[in-house]
């Protein structure tokens, strides 16, 4: 393989095996392998019902991985019964990658967060995209019906311990840095896109489009 053909060529020691990373982490406790459960219980629903905010990764037909997050009152996310949870579809930029992906590889990772709490949900299974009537109109809010809704079947399901949130004092509010010189969505839409127009003038766009429509 030359240079051009491999990116990771100019780094010295890329780990080829799963053997060389154990040997310098070492193996998981007992405890660790066995919270992994294959169904929504009691403590994971609590944490669903509370969770205001996730991450959603899904890929396409040849594995490349997308993410997408996703955001509405607590609870959002329906959980039905211990085997089958329901993600409503909200208007978005209609780029729709997680749909598209979705139709290609079934599968699903889903991670739920709580503001103010150091643990996070993670969640995989199958999934498929259902226009069933009276489950979208559950999922109403101020009388928006969602045009769609992610029905995943649950696999696997984990509690992640605090440590990164620790780390990242994600929830300190004295400890974030200012982000004000970083870019908003129109003013990063420009510069990617190269865009011939000012921020106001694209924001005006969306807002014309319903890019910014919430529901």
């Amino acid at each position: 393989m030359t240079d051009q053909q491999d990116p990771f060529a100019n780094f010295d020691g890329v780990v080829r095996n799963l053997e060389e990373i154990r040997a310098h982490i070492g193996e998981p406790p007992p405890p660790v392998l066995a919270k992994v459960m294959d169904h929504i219980d009691d403590v994971s629903r609590k944490i669903i019902e509370k969770s205001p905010f996730i991450v959603l990764a899904s890929a396409t037909a040849d594995g490349y991985p997308d993410i997408s997050p996703k955001g509405d009152p607590a609870g959002f996310v329906r959980v039905l019964g211990d085997k089958y949870l329901a993600i409503p579809d909200r208007p978005g930029n209609r780029r729709i990658d997680t749909f598209t992906n979705l139709l290609q590889t079934p599968c699903l990772a889903i991670l739920f967060l709580i503001p103010g709490k150091g643990e996070t949900l993670r969640v995989t299974g199958e999934g498929r995209i259902v226009r069933d009537q009276a489950l979208r109109e559950s999922l109403a809010v101020n009388g928006r019906i969602p045009a769609f809704v992610i029905v995943l079947h649950v696999e696997r399901v984990l509690i992640h311990c605090p440590k990164c949130v620790v780390r990242s004092k994600l929830w300190q509010a004295d400890q974030w840095l200012d982000a004000s010189d970083t870019a908003g969505i129109a003013e990063a839409m420009i510069a990617h896109a190269k865009l011939d127009t000012t921020p106001v003038e694209l924001k005006a766009r969306m807002d014309k489009d319903g890019i910014t429509q919430l529901y």
